[in-house]
């Protein structure tokens, strides 16, 4: 069983930057798929960001590339995005989540932090 804690949200200007963690228990982090989800106000949650268990490439909404990266830390087990040049559609409370190796879906998610991007 994987636990999910996520931190480094806030509030900042537009233009700004953010960092966000994840902390994960458990001793088999590095066999998970890692990605990162957020839910903006009144919409449906959306995919951000993924970093893979195997070293493949990192994969990313359209809507962030070149802004947010996406990292691990398998001896931490640590999940980061880096969130640079944030925009106020940014938004959204921001969720951690897991996939065992090649598993089609996320089965276990953190609880969200909050990041607001204000113009």
């Amino acid at each position: 069983q994987v636990q999910l804690v996520e931190s480094g949200g806030g509030l900042v200007q537009a233009g700004g930057s953010l960092s966000l963690s994840c902390a994960a228990s458990g001793r088999t982090f590095s066999s998970y798929t890692m990605g990162w989800f957020r839910r903006p106000p009144g919409k449906e949650r959306e995919f951000v960001a993924a970093i893979s268990w195997s070293g493949g490439p990192n994969d990313y909404a359209d809507s962030v590339k070149g802004r947010f990266t996406i990292s691990r830390d398998n001896a931490k087990n640590t999940v980061h995005l880096q969130m640079n040049n944030l925009k106020p559609e940014d938004t959204a409370v921001y969720f951690c989540a897991a996939r065992y190796r090649t598993a089609i879906n996320y089965s276990h998610w953190g609880r969200g932090t909050q990041v607001t991007v204000s113009s």
